[in-house]
């Protein structure tokens, strides 16, 4: 073996060694501390007469957990009480931290830190070990742009993804049933095969059964009338309810995966769906923040961090506005309508929400469905008197306890003050976990998570949903429902061509969503 491929070995073990103490709930500072090397493959890069005052193991130590949590020197230097973890007889200064990474420690010794600490992260992430410190893992990807990643070097045969598409495709429309009567001239899948097809060339009702015909006969194809005649059908509860019986088949594919029997992080998000015509006689449709906007709503809940990203529930938003009667939001009524749903499917550990869910009726909601929940908080008069407070002391972190007390019930949480990941001002975030000042702003970076459902939302509109134009409320969600199910089929093929090769399950997709739809249509439409 050579000196890398021992050096390597130990930092493995290290990361092992630290994976198995957070698993037995060990916080980070503790199984650090009581980590018994192996550090012998290291060498310290200043001489013995170096008037270095802090011991080289003890450095290896503090440099590992920055690498860990991503705290900066700056604020690494802010904790003395981590002298004591480290035996150190006190935290060094950025400049001493950043001159030691450089000259200390040789590019043997970083690498040894780098890859203990990625492993460890790596871990806490892929089996979901509870450690708020551990820093996200879309943060070292990047910085190592997956070059690791078995699968990403696969290369699919084209027959491979077909089937594989194909076995997704039957576990998803099955439970959709529009009840039309048994000797109706379509069936419903010729509805699908249609739909599938106009959100594949992003084009309308019309243009897009036009399209279809051409392709494959009038005999075969139903007039766009006759589609949207056969959309009104579906009941939108019945609809709804079809997405949750399907959701949980295209599940049971893969009910085996360990990932899927520990609790999952989620987060639940509104997403438009602009809307230009006369909104008389239109209570589904909603204003947007541009205050002349007009558009649909949906409340979603999904699965992020490194399971396969999967939308677990749909809920329409129903607002009040100036041209209905409708009642006053509860927003907390949609958010406890999405988690019963998730949770009947899924374990749910922690909900992650945007601002837009900033109320003390959805703190209780969710802890009385006994999860937890990180939401950042508008600023009020009460956090603004904090954050004064804290600028006055110079302090960059601060926690408040606080509780809820509404009448559906009661609970503790704390407000975490922590610098904004934009680099200006502080973020404040509301939480029903115990989080200390010394943990608050690693804990919030999980926060950084909740990007993934963006770029969903960005894929379900741009890549699978078809165009229309329609006023009938029924048509929208029938559209927007179908648009996640194609979604959903595609985070599923995906998945299961990556368990195929047994690598490494991430974030990133080996097909592209363009390709899996053209899948989708080619395996539901016969050959010409």
């Amino acid at each position: 073996m050579t000196s890398q491929e021992h050096r390597l070995t130990d930092a493995y073990l290290v990361g092992l060694t630290l994976t198995e103490a957070l698993k037995a709930d060990q916080s980070l500072c503790t199984a650090l501390r009581t980590l018994e090397g192996p550090f012998d493959s290291l060498n310290d890069g200043y001489p013995e007469w170096h008037p270095a005052p802090h011991s080289f193991e003890g450095m290896v130590r503090l440099l590992l957990y920055r690498e860990l949590t991503g705290e900066s020197y700056r604020s690494l230097a802010q904790y003395p009480e981590l002298a004591v973890v480290f035996d150190l007889e006190k935290i060094p200064d950025e400049s001493v931290l950043s001159r030691t990474w450089r000259n200390r420690f040789d590019e043997a010794t970083r690498e040894f830190v780098t890859t203990a600490a990625h492993y460890v992260i790596k871990e806490v992430h892929d089996r979901d070990i509870s450690a708020p410190e551990v820093r996200p893992k879309a943060e070292i990807v990047d910085d190592e742009q997956e070059a690791a990643d078995p699968v990403e070097d696969k290369s699919f045969s084209q027959e491979e993804i077909i089937q594989t598409t194909r076995l997704a495709r039957d576990h998803a429309f099955g439970h959709f049933d529009s009840g039309r009567a048994s000797n109706a001239s379509y069936e419903d899948t010729q509805f699908f095969e249609l739909q599938t097809f106009m959100g594949m060339v992003h084009c309308g009702t019309a243009q897009g059964a036009t399209r279809f015909q051409y392709r494959h006969g009038e005999e075969y194809s139903p007039h766009g009338d006759t589609h949207l005649r056969a959309v009104k059908q579906f009941d939108p509860e019945e609809l709804v309810n079809g997405f949750n019986e399907t959701t949980d088949r295209l599940l049971s594919v893969i009910a085996s995966e360990a990932s899927f029997r520990r609790p999952v992080t989620a987060a639940i998000d509104i997403t438009t769906i602009p809307y230009y015509g006369e909104v008389e006689g239109m209570p589904m449709v909603s204003g947007t923040k541009d205050r002349d906007g007009r558009a649909f709503k949906f409340a979603t809940l999904s699965i992020i961090g490194q399971n396969i990203p999967l939308v677990l529930a749909v809920e329409p938003v129903r607002e009040s506005s100036e041209w209905d009667e409708n009642p006053s939001n509860q927003i907390h009524r949609t958010v406890r309508r999405l988690v019963r749903r998730a949770k009947e499917q899924v374990p749910i550990e922690t909900v992650l929400c945007d601002r837009e869910f900033d109320s003390i009726q959805v703190f209780q909601t969710l802890s009385n469905l006994d999860v937890n929940y990180l939401i950042p908080k508008r600023v009020s008069s009460s956090e603004r008197d904090v954050l004064e407070q804290m600028e006055g002391d110079d302090q960059e972190v601060a926690v408040e306890s606080a509780s809820i007390h509404v009448e559906s019930g009661s609970h503790p949480m704390r407000l975490l003050y922590v610098p904004s990941t934009s680099g200006e001002g502080t973020a404040v975030f509301a939480t029903n976990l115990r989080v200390g000042p010394e943990e608050a702003e690693t804990f919030c970076q999980r926060y950084s998570r909740r990007w993934q459902i963006e770029s969903e939302y960005k894929s379900i509109k741009g890549d699978f949903l078809a165009k229309t134009s329609s006023k009938d409320y029924r048509i929208r969600l029938f559209y927007f429902v179908f648009a996640v199910l194609l979604y959903n089929i595609w985070r599923l093929t995906d998945f299961l061509l990556k368990a195929s090769v047994g690598g490494e399950m991430d974030y990133a997709p080996v097909i592209t969503a363009g390709e899996c739809v053209e899948l989708v249509a080619s395996s539901l439409i016969p050959h010409d």
